[in-house]
């Protein structure tokens, strides 16, 4: 079991080797929920593991900063070159930029788009059976299922020409799997990979604003690029930074929740018949899936001012690390927290996080997935994993960057 002693809560290869600590985050909950931690050559920092605890933490932005350090390293801090995006900036300004662009997230905006996610869906879903009598077969449900299909809505929701899709993919390993030896880059450190690739993605859209400028189309480069704030265009970094967080957050947080939930259904083949068998029930499965995957493993926040939670003194300056994975299996919010059920009710998981940082996309999340899971579970008859797991090195986020799986599947008219 792993102990304070022996994990540290964010370093990227001990998730990699071992996923996510519950047996520890579950003794924390029970005994020291607001834990000390300085066991890291990066800075100390508090680990806060109950829900009500990070809810708390997310109620009030203006004494809780995402800016100083949104993220925790296991290293020596170094100084931060990169331009905050929407979720580092902190109130009043968050409040004022997620104003711009928080009606076009919403529920009744995003129907209109229903139709065209659900056939970026479904032709991915289709591609598992290509020319074939039968639906035999074997392939990595990352590289071929959830890995497309996020890039290919964020793509198409921000008006990227599909030749480039695959840019977008590219960009989003670099960044968030910085410190995976399977993108690494020889002769520079994670930050510096990370920044060279996010130089890139500006160059990119850069040209990508002047032209939907000149010419606007319906999508979410051509909002941005025309965003003004009390009269005044959007300074030109900003806009940048918009298309960023959509593709780095869009993309990641879907695409490991989607594998993660695959992984679930795998594992207990009870609650993938009782799903195929009331397909009703596919809205909670989905919260359910977030829940138990909880793609974000942490994010940092740091005090503003002195602070008590839990009889722990929290002071001015430093820094905490708010553990979505643990909040979701706390015991003091969801009965049978370790248990999977795809009909759980209610279910007040933060997966999306909470307060005014809440997940702005978390609509578009759900659409996703819920399409995908609609046009591929009423065709399996048989899936089981093929392979090991192999997982991202990441403290931010928990990714599978392999996942093989050997099925049987129906075609589509059989399965309808």
């Amino acid at each position: 079991m792993a102990t304070p002693e022996s994990f540290n809560f964010v370093h990227p290869t001990h998730y990699a080797e071992h996923g996510y600590p519950h047996d520890l985050w579950t003794r924390l909950r029970r005994e020291d929920p607001v834990h000390w931690f300085e066991k890291t050559e990066g800075i100390p920092f508090w680990v806060v593991t109950k829900h009500e605890d990070i809810c708390k933490v997310g109620r009030h932005a203006e004494q809780f900063h995402n800016g100083p350090r949104l993220v925790i390293s296991h290293e020596p801090e170094v100084p931060n070159f990169f331009p905050p995006t929407l979720i580092q900036l902190d109130p009043p300004k968050h409040g004022i930029y997620r104003k711009l662009i928080n009606k076009r997230f919403t529920p009744g905006r995003l129907r209109p788009w229903h139709a065209d996610i659900e056939n970026i869906a479904k032709e991915i879903v289709d591609s598992l059976i290509e020319g074939d009598d039968c639906g035999d077969g074997e392939c990595d449900f990352v590289a071929k299922v959830s890995a497309p299909l996020p890039i290919a809505v964020i793509a198409w929701l921000l008006g990227v020409p599909k030749s480039d899709w695959n840019l977008l993919f590219d960009w989003t390993n670099r960044i968030i799997g910085a410190s995976d030896p399977d993108f690494r880059v020889e002769g520079k450190t994670s930050a510096e990979a990370a920044l060279d690739t996010m130089t890139e993605l500006f160059m990119y859209f850069t040209e990508l604003v002047k032209e939907k400028k000149k010419n606007p189309q319906d999508d979410l480069t051509t909002m941005f690029a025309h965003l003004e704030v009390d009269g005044e265009p959007l300074p030109e970094m900003d806009v940048l930074t918009f298309c960023l967080i959509i593709v780095i957050a869009g993309n990641e947080t879907t695409r490991n929740a989607t594998t993660g939930g695959m992984l679930a259904l795998i594992e207990h083949p009870d609650e993938l018949r009782k799903l195929q068998n009331d397909m009703s029930l596919m809205p909670c499965a989905v919260e359910e899936i977030v829940r138990w995957t909880s793609p974000i493993i942490h994010f940092g926040r740091t005090a503003q001012t002195d602070f008590e939670l839990r009889g722990r003194k929290i002071e001015k300056g430093q820094a905490m690390a708010l553990f979505y994975p643990s909040a979701n299996r706390d015991e003091e919010i969801f009965a049978d927290p370790f248990s999977f059920r795809v009909d759980r009710s209610p279910n007040n998981h933060i997966g999306f996080g909470s307060g005014e940082h809440f997940c702005l996309g978390a609509h578009v999340a759900r659409l996703e997935m819920e399409f995908a899971y609609r046009h591929l579970l009423p065709r399996i008859e048989e899936i089981e994993l093929a392979g090991p797991i192999d997982r991202l090195h990441s403290a931010l986020v928990g990714g599978v960057k392999h996942l093989p799986v050997r099925y049987k599947l129906r075609r589509a008219e059989a399965a309808a």
